[in-house]
């Protein structure tokens, strides 16, 4: 990228394979999760002990490709506290909360109804991308903002109107499934534009980032452990309550899915990262179909094909600063 040299055909080969393999690894993840997250994890669950979980295998994941890498004692060697919590203090904050949102949300909405809702993360992102960096929108990407607002409106009115997993009323589906989904996608929006901040002035690598948010988010868990239902359920029943070994799947798949989204956005950018997104929802589609035998609702197939044009647009048309480019 930005290279004089052409490289060889023998090295560019392995290059196009990780590529593609992170692609194609990242898309399964996606659409896979909810379903997953779904079947393997109980009702009874601790989420914080999930979330925690989470954590420390994305720190364990990162530690293992900073040392495959040989780069682990640099990255160490050059790290301070204060640097650290300067950058990725708040990002880990509102990440630990994010995350302990989409595990109630998971058991509460059907898959793909999540995977849809969970997209609109990409309209928050812009908003606080603007609001913090300055990042201008082009009219298409406005265009598909607008697409994908119409989508989440559509399918939180469809949802409403149905009964939730567990038999509740639509109040239920509401409180416990489409506005946690929403609240973690304008927390997502806000700790991506963190990050970026952070790593445009910090100069952080992805792998140094997802330590340091792993580890200071989870410190905040704890803390919050002290006063929250969960603390005490912790206290009560033991950080493995209700957790069987199908529980460790969905744990594995959520860990190892934060580092692949850094190394997709590195190794292939964010156009290539909006194509895995699409093809995720088709892939949480054709399971739930496949594995729970329901066909997608009239909302997800309305709100489907406006997600899917809302996030090809977006990644498709940015926006160009007609002075630079002058």
């Amino acid at each position: 990228m930005g290279s004089a040299s052409k490289p060889s055909p023998s090295a560019a080969a392995p290059s196009r394979r990780k590529v593609a393999l992170c692609l194609a690894l990242l898309t399964l993840q996606y659409g896979a999760q909810p379903l997953i997250s779904k079947r393997c994890v109980g009702r009874e669950v601790i989420v914080t002990s999930l979330v925690l979980a989470i954590e420390v295998l994305k720190v364990i994941c990162a530690v293992i490709l900073l040392l495959a890498e040989g780069s682990l004692k640099k990255q160490f060697s050059n790290w301070s506290p204060v640097g650290s919590l300067t950058a990725s203090g708040l990002p880990a904050a509102i990440y630990a909360l994010q995350n302990s949102l989409l595990q109630i949300s998971y058991k509460n909405l059907d898959s793909l109804t999540f995977s849809i809702l969970n997209q609109t993360k990409l309209l928050f992102t812009a908003f606080f991308t603007y609001l913090i960096l300055g990042q201008k929108q082009s009219p298409k990407q406005i265009l598909a903002l607008t697409l994908l607002i119409s989508a989440a409106v559509l399918l939180s009115i469809g949802e409403s109107s149905r009964k939730g997993v567990s038999g509740g009323s639509s109040d239920y589906v509401l409180l416990h499934g489409i506005i946690p989904v929403t609240v973690a996608s304008v927390l997502s929006g806000l700790a991506s534009s963190l990050c970026q901040w952070a790593s445009q002035v910090k100069k952080h690598t992805s792998y140094m980032m997802t330590i340091e948010m792993s580890f200071i988010g989870s410190m905040c868990l704890l803390a919050s452990t002290f006063q929250s239902p969960d603390g005490e359920a912790l206290r009560k029943y033991g950080f493995f309550h209700e957790w069987t070994l199908w529980t460790v799947i969905p744990v594995l798949m959520n860990a190892l899915g934060g580092i692949l989204v850094g190394l997709v956005t590195s190794y292939a950018g964010g156009v290539k990262k909006g194509f895995v997104i699409v093809s995720a929802l088709l892939v949480t589609a054709l399971l739930q179909f496949i594995f729970d035998g329901k066909p997608p609702s009239i909302y997800c197939l309305v709100a489907l094909p406006l997600v899917m044009a809302s996030i090809f647009i977006y990644q498709k048309y940015p926006y160009v600063d007609r002075k630079k480019k002058d």
